[in-house]
């Protein structure tokens, strides 16, 4: 029976367009439950549990809750909550009044250390070269991208028309976000997929080469970088990150989003519980052995992205490498989150430090709160 009248509806409040042209959860005053939430939030997701869990003894170190600097980072308003792992050691772990041990929060592009995993694992098999281009590998890839090597996309040294400015309400990044099914689009707007927006990506100019002696962060590198190692290993991203679940150990669920066709945002998607992202960096620290001694990445890339590191980020940011799509300072690996989000892991101490907050102005940007939390965190991992 066909209906005379188009039946009401009404617009996803979560994913609609408030105002400066981001998201309803997104914006300052809905932040907080955005980022607490956003595993359930976008339209496209799968989950992933793993079948041996990394136990975990409770050790707590007073000294680590003592400290000045982390009783400073976590009263603030913006805190969600913190987490420290040496193996299987729990030292330290605290939480906001509206958060709790269980509940996943987003890692936003703390998700892109997928990537140095995958990648690492598919450079040393010889499977993939970091020297050749990206048309190498994806013939069908746009002028942004196609003479770029897949070192230069690694280490966010290159430039294209992808712009991730987020004082710019209209710049790529949010434009991006409709792939991901995190924003609603426009009535005259088809989706687009991730694949098809990755190939619309143009150079500017005759080069795509990186002027300047810093990293230029562009969240669309990391899932070229998944469609290349698709193309590579023959293998789905999703079946990767089944291997890297499994490894962690995780004790709750790892949530992804994806795009409407399936294909997971490595960018940015993965929303795991405080103790599961800490146990992700214990994977760091045993260089990619996983909880059943089956290796996911390579130890000898790992290390490498730690010794030898890309370009320095932005001033005043520039003790910070970027490297393999992750961050380092040539003593820790890590990645930080969009609006306070960050992990780091030491190998050479075997410690890894998990912080969630939610930082609620108008960018959810704050140099110095990023600086002062990852000064915290590297601190207590060499020094503990």
């Amino acid at each position: 029976m066909s209906l005379e009248k188009k039946l009401k509806t009404y617009k996803n409040p979560d994913l609609s367009i408030a105002r400066n042209n981001k998201a309803a959860w997104a914006t300052p005053e809905k932040r907080r439950h955005g980022f607490q939430n956003l595993y359930r939030l976008p339209r496209y997701s799968f989950s992933v549990r793993a079948p041996e869990i990394l136990d975990l003894e409770r050790d707590i170190s007073v000294g680590i809750g003592s400290r000045s600097d982390v009783k400073e980072m976590t009263q603030t308003q913006s805190f969600s909550a913190m987490v420290v792992l040496k193996g299987q050691r729990l030292l330290y772990e605290n939480y906001a009044g509206d958060f709790h041990p269980n509940h996943p929060h987003t890692l936003m592009s703390i998700s892109k250390l997928t990537i140095n995993l995958i990648c690492g694992q598919l450079i040393s098999s010889g499977s993939l070269d970091k020297f050749k281009k990206v048309k190498d590998y994806i013939p069908n890839i746009g002028s942004g991208y196609a003479e770029a090597t897949v070192l230069q996309v690694l280490n966010m040294d290159l430039e294209n028309d992808y712009s991730e400015d987020y004082s710019d309400p209209f710049s790529s990044s949010f434009e991006h976000e409709k792939s991901l099914g995190w924003r609603l689009l426009s009535d005259n707007e088809n989706e687009q997929s991730q694949k098809e927006f990755l190939c619309k990506i143009k150079s500017v100019g005759s080069s795509i080469e990186n002027d300047t002696p810093y990293a230029k962060y562009k969240s669309a590198n990391t899932d070229v970088l998944a469609w290349i190692c698709e193309e590579v290993s023959h293998r789905p991203i999703r079946d990767w990150i089944v291997d890297i679940v499994e490894a962690t150990g995780i004790e709750g669920n790892w949530y992804m989003h994806t795009d409407r066709e399936g294909f997971p945002v490595t960018d940015g998607g993965v929303n795991l519980n405080c103790r599961d992202l800490a146990r992700f960096g214990q994977l760091f620290c045993r260089y990619g052995e996983g909880v059943t001694n089956k290796f996911v990445g390579n130890k000898r890339f790992i290390q490498d992205t730690i010794e030898n590191p890309g370009p320095p980020r932005l001033p005043p940011e520039d003790f910070i490498f970027y490297s393999n799509q992750a961050m380092t300072n040539k003593e820790w690996i890590g990645h930080g989150g969009y609006g306070g989000q960050f992990l780091l892991a030491n190998p050479k101490t075997g410690i890894s430090v998990a912080f969630f907050s939610v930082l609620e102005n108008t960018d959810a940007l704050d140099n110095e709160y990023k600086i002062r939390m990852v000064k915290m965190m590297s601190d207590i991992a060499a020094d503990f």
